[in-house]
């Protein structure tokens, strides 16, 4: 057989996903692939059901369906401080996924330099090789994630065309502030720079952080692909329904991309989806009380288990620091990997190595989520408790 592509050799199959796979195996809880455990909002099940019997069940316009694309100019209309058009500057995806693909390769040319924050989310690195760009890495410094704007700016002389920004972060819950997204704009602007930032978290923002929209930023409407997704503000993550709005010579760009990966979102999602819009200001402020009680608790039954973490300013994940298991004898030259493989099979909880998200040699850390109900994190917790209770 002849050699398959190059490109495939360079990066693994989605770690993330392949802890999903193994907890089923163990019938572990699944702390690791970030999905919520409880429904979808009434609204958004009712219309799917009325759907189900009325339609649409055949293709959509492929870049989504209409009153989908009015309600998310007129949220991202709200966000920006501009009118955006719902014809021109409005892609609904397959995800978010397929969002940050379509971006990628709407702005990338073979040989093209990217700069990526890391920890990054596992795809991001994939989405710059696929699209035959080189992705440079800037590093986010625990336990702060803070990081060195010199570097982004070496980066942008360098050639990099674009930067990728997820705010709120997936893996370490990193909440970019306004005068770190400014200082990272001025640069965009001087070296004439794309931003695409990955925003489905958006809602899951814990005070005293704020959620700045990077296009809202003077002079970045014209230079921001904004990608975003309902999942995690619905709680549809099999929905598989994402977004990109961009100015509408990028958006008329993306939609030719995202015609051939996907032709569309599906068609009876996407006209069901649009009832979560109707719910109102009151469901997104909830949607965030919601998730910092989540997190409250969560955090807390992880300092009773004496389990070293950080504090998420957003998002839904929390990093675990595993360094004083890692140096017991009986995990001695242990990976986080091997290690996230054991506490599947014998603590029955599962996470994400944190080497998966790093392009650092990161090995002591791990990712749980909190997506969860109570009842699940409380039986969570009772089993991270055993974990914990290895270190005397």
């Amino acid at each position: 057989m002849r050699a398959l592509s190059e490109r495939v050799q360079t990066f693994t199959d989605s770690v993330i996903r392949r802890m999903t796979r193994i907890s089923d195996e163990y019938g572990a809880i699944n702390l690791s692939q970030g999905f919520p455990d409880y429904d979808p909002p009434k609204a958004l099940m009712d219309a799917l059901a009325r759907i189900a019997y009325e339609g649409p069940h055949q293709y959509s316009i492929t870049f989504g369906d209409k009153d989908l694309r009015d309600a998310l100019a007129a949220k991202h209309s709200r966000a920006v401080g501009r009118e955006v058009d719902p014809e021109t500057e409005v892609v609904v995806t397959c995800g978010g996924t397929e969002a940050m693909m379509c971006a990628m390769m709407t702005i990338c040319n073979p040989g093209d330099k990217v700069l990526v924050f890391s920890p990054f989310y596992e795809n991001y690195g994939a989405d710059a090789i696929l699209s035959g760009a080189e992705p440079i890495y800037v590093p986010l410094v625990p336990p702060e994630y803070s990081f060195d704007i010199s570097l982004i700016e070496q980066g942008f002389r360098d050639g990099a065309k674009a930067i990728i920004i997820c705010n709120p972060s997936n893996p370490c819950g990193k909440v970019f502030t306004r005068e770190e997204l400014s200082a990272i704009a001025e640069l965009a602007i001087r070296y004439d720079a794309y931003v695409v930032t990955d925003e489905v978290y958006e809602y899951m923002v814990y005070a005293p952080s704020v959620h700045t929209v990077m296009a809202s930023l003077p002079g970045m409407y014209e230079r921001t692909i904004t990608c975003n997704s309902l999942s995690k503000t619905f709680a549809v993550t099999g929905w598989r329904l994402g977004f990109l709005i961009a100015p509408p010579e990028v958006a008329e760009a993306a939609k030719k991309v995202h015609d051939f990966l996907t032709v569309g979102a599906p068609a009876p999602l996407q006209a069901a989806a649009v009832a979560g819009f109707s719910l109102g200001d009151e469901y997104f402020e909830g949607l965030r009380e919601l998730y910092t009680e989540k997190r409250n608790y969560f955090l807390a039954g992880l300092d009773r288990a004496g389990l070293k973490h950080n504090v998420p300013q957003g998002s839904y994940f929390v990093m675990v620091d595993i360094s004083d298991f890692l140096a017991l004898p009986r995990f001695a030259g242990w990976s986080d990997l091997e290690f996230c493989e054991w506490m599947i099979k014998e603590i029955g909880v599962a996470a994400v190595p944190g080497s998966s998200f790093f392009r650092e040699p990161v090995n002591n850390l791990i990712r749980l989520h909190f997506a969860r109900s109570k009842e699940t994190m409380d039986e969570a917790l009772s089993r991270l408790a055993k974990l914990g209770a290895m270190l005397g």
